[in-house]
């Protein structure tokens, strides 16, 4: 991987120069709203292959409202529940359960996603039913067992106060409250939750060094195995390479021989979809447990256990994977390797950012509701 040091190194410095802006400009909702348009930050090595909707430009007012909508518990139907319940900044938007719990009480079908760096995703959820970020965030929002919300209630409860009219005809032009203008501001405040600075990416800019282990584990993590020619590997790069860490593809890792939730065969009646799911990044990965759509490995020991002893070779198997042997066979020491690798990920500024955090314990409740 070759990248341009300068640059990197210039962006580097722009992450502290930002998240030390944050800290000293963010507001109470009393205070003036910031307006305009907002710049979105983040390494060359990305890439501009994102989609931002023309009725939808990310703008400084928009992110505002979409973060206040983020962490608002007048979405749900209880009242009680928001975006934030099931996507925790400090687990870096995840919620540390196998399976997330919504307003009924009862469990979700599937494991909460990490919504870090879904600006450049086109497929969302685990089996990619969803094609854009605005689309994406109205469907927790009226799923009975999540949020709970019927067509245009939180539209209305929202409508009621004395806070978000005025601030939805500041972003929209009207302070005529929607489900669709909330989906538009929620996908706005989630464009923004960039992560681009962990040691891997100081590692990439040169400006830090990986320890003996770290490094094994790299390699691990970058090659595939071969007995011909004694190359010991992991093959994880298939799926996770590149600098944002994931492939936009999705793919049936073995965990069943007898499939249980059918997955992208859901949406696209494919047979050879069955059982495969969106590949999620690994950023953060150290802080997202438990793993894999239906929370089942509680440890990134459970996981690799599972890759080198416990493949199940079914039918839609993905052929990257060595289903015949069962797995990769890694040794204890591999397993402890790529788990140091794996912890480079951690971006902590990513999850203490405070232009991420809920601003609500500082909005005062009289302004909320009439």
């Amino acid at each position: 991987m070759t990248i341009n040091s300068k640059k990197m190194r210039v962006w580097t410095l722009g992450i502290i120069g930002i998240i030390a802006l944050g800290m000293a400009s963010w507001k109470a909702v009393d205070d003036p709203v910031p307006t305009g348009p907002y710049t979105l930050q983040y390494p060359a090595s990305f890439g501009g292959r994102f989609t931002i909707p023309a009725d939808n430009p990310t703008t400084q007012e928009g992110v505002y409202l979409g973060r206040l909508l983020f962490y608002e518990p007048l979405l749900s139907s209880t009242k009680t529940i928001s975006c934030a319940s099931c996507h925790q900044q400090a687990r870096a938007f995840t919620d540390g359960l196998a399976l997330s719990v919504g307003v009924t009480g009862k469990t979700t079908q599937r494991n909460s996603m990490s919504l870090t760096n879904l600006l450049w995703v086109r497929q969302l959820f685990w089996d990619g039913r969803s094609n854009s970020l605005e689309e994406q965030a109205l469907v927790p929002l009226g799923h009975a067992d999540e949020m709970g919300s019927k067509p245009n209630t939180a539209a209305k409860a929202l409508q009621k106060t004395t806070l978000y009219p005025a601030l939805f005809r500041l972003v929209f032009g009207s302070d005529t409250i929607t489900d669709v203008r909330i989906g538009k501001a929620l996908a706005q405040f989630e464009r923004t939750l960039i992560s681009a600075n962990s040691r891997y990416d100081h590692y990439l800019l040169g400006t830090y060094q990986l320890t003996e282990s770290e490094k094994r584990g790299m390699q691990l993590f970058n090659s595939a195995p071969s007995m011909e020619r004694n190359v010991r590997g992991g093959n994880c790069a298939h799926c996770h390479g590149g600098p944002k860490l994931y492939q936009e593809v999705f793919h049936n890792n073995g965990l069943d021989l007898k499939v249980t939730d059918a997955g992208r065969q859901v949406i696209t009646g494919l047979a050879l979809d069955n059982g495969r799911f969106r590949v999620p990044t690994l950023r953060n990965i150290a802080l997202t447990a438990p793993y894999m759509h239906d929370g089942r490995f509680a440890t990134l020991e459970a996981v690799l256990n599972h890759y080198s002893e416990h493949i199940q070779n079914g039918p839609t198997l993905s052929h990257e994977l060595p289903g015949q042997t069962s797995g990769f066979h890694l040794t204890r020491n591999e397993k402890s390797d790529l788990i140091a690798f794996m912890h480079l990920f951690t971006d902590s500024t990513f999850v203490n950012n405070p232009q991420f955090a809920d601003p609500h314990h500082r909005v005062h409740r009289v302004h909320r509701v009439k």
